[in-house]
């Protein structure tokens, strides 16, 4: 059964991408209660059985030996937490880097945290400055990653290209003993052309390669990682491979905390190890999430086109041919606009005719539609006409200079315009 809609493409995403997000979630919730609320429960019941062993054997019954019981061990929880006992320093300068790191990260841990009130304000201020920064970082290796990766597989593509003409020529010499000079003129340009006077922006990779590869790199740099945090930490190679899943994908749970005991082997190798590999599992990871944000959004795309083609045949059913008079032909003409041109949409007629009459009211979206912008690229045409506004350009030399682009910028616009295989919005 098809469902109706009246909704845009953008919109009807949206939505799809809502209820499969709570569907997720709500089965996700499922499962780990599961997995885990049988766990709990038996640790919650070991606590106790050993609380009320202690107070049976070691404490009398009154009641100020009890209480100095909880402060001593509500005392203990809290210094456990904060890394008093049994842990490294936490706000040391080694210490204090790795808490700046998870803040410009994204990570938060929760292991490290401000008490005074001046530390939770300087929190908030640097933080706000630092993740901006970081979330800058990030993007830029991802247009840097998704360029390298896909200059590798054009280099690939050209290869087996050549290869392929290569063989073709060899064959048809064989066929042919005449004008081999030109049969090698007739040949495409690839084979005469350096690879560095190839455009790269010519040949676009496809999406789920560079998700493979994406992944490759992910799963190596968090394999290389784990098998130096498990034996510094003391860890299992799995728990090992958990905290980089957690650390990597900034999600930082904070149950497995690097760098915190009191000592370690070269210490100060090993910290510059966890360094780089948070930042380059970081990066990696996000850019191989980014990418498979963009699979995603054309499974969305599948079915939405589905839905639409479903409701095409429904629509074609049900409006059979009828005769119109004038007076039906001026009303639909005049007053229903908006469904004329609804439904030649779905016929493929993108011509721009009046959707609405003065009277009526513009929805945004067709607000932004008929003035080709929308609110993503609002800041992007902003800070380019302030640029060239700096440079000596005037106002409207500026307004012309700048155009508006859908999908211009953000994470999933650096990996779409990688990919010839985004679907290309209706306007």
């Amino acid at each position: 059964m098809c469902v109706c809609t009246c909704l845009g493409e953008d919109n009807a995403r949206f939505i799809l991408l809502f209820i499969v997000l709570a569907v997720y979630m709500l089965a996700g919730a499922a499962l780990f209660q599961r997995l885990e609320a049988d766990l709990e429960t038996r640790q919650a019941a070991e606590f106790w059985r050993v609380y009320h062993t202690f107070r049976r054997h070691h404490l009398q019954s009154g009641p100020v030996a009890l209480q100095r019981l909880d402060e001593l061990l509500y005392a203990y929880g809290n210094a456990s937490s904060s890394g008093f006992i049994n842990k490294n320093r936490r706000w040391d300068f080694p210490g204090s880097f790795h808490f700046v790191g998870t803040i410009v990260s994204t990570i938060g841990y929760g292991n490290t945290t401000p008490q005074t009130t001046a530390g939770k304000v300087t929190a908030v201020l640097y933080g706000f400055l630092g993740c901006s920064g970081g979330i800058l970082f990030f993007n830029l290796f991802l247009e840097r990653a998704i360029t390298l990766l896909a200059w590798i597989l054009r280099s690939i593509h050209v290869h087996r290209l050549k290869r392929r003409i290569s063989k073709n020529l060899v064959a048809s010499r064989r066929r042919s003993f005449s004008s081999s000079k030109n049969e090698k003129s007739s040949l495409p340009d690839i084979l005469d052309d350096d690879d560095e006077n190839l455009d790269l922006d010519e040949w676009k990779p496809s999406v789920y390669w560079v998700m493979l590869l994406l992944t490759v790199v992910c799963c190596t740099v968090a394999c290389c990682a784990a098998a130096v945090y498990a034996p510094f930490e003391d860890w299992e190679y799995f728990d090992a491979l958990y905290f980089c899943f957690v650390s990597f994908a900034t999600i930082g749970f904070g149950d497995f905390v690097s760098t915190e005991k009191l000592h370690y082997p070269y210490v100060y190798w090993y910290r510059f190890a966890n360094f780089t590999f948070l930042l380059i599992g970081c990066c990696s990871t996000y850019s191989l999430l980014n990418v498979t944000s963009i699979v995603i959004k054309q499974g969305l795309n599948y079915i939405i086109q589905k839905v639409q083609k479903c409701r095409n045949q429904d629509m074609a059913a049900v409006h059979l041919p009828r005769r119109k008079s004038s007076v039906s032909t001026m009303y639909f003409s005049k007053r229903r606009g908006t469904r004329i041109a609804a439904r030649d949409s779905f016929k493929g007629d993108h011509s721009e005719t009046p959707r609405r009459m003065s009277g009526e009211m513009i929805s945004m979206q067709d607000f932004f539609s008929a003035n080709k912008v929308t609110l993503t690229v609002m800041q992007k045409q902003l800070d380019e006409m302030a640029q060239l506004q700096k440079d000596g350009v005037s106002i409207a030399t500026a307004s012309s200079a700048v155009g508006f682009r859908p999908d211009a910028v953000g994470p999933l616009a650096i990996v779409s315009e990688k990919f010839k295989s985004q679907i290309s919005r209706k306007r």
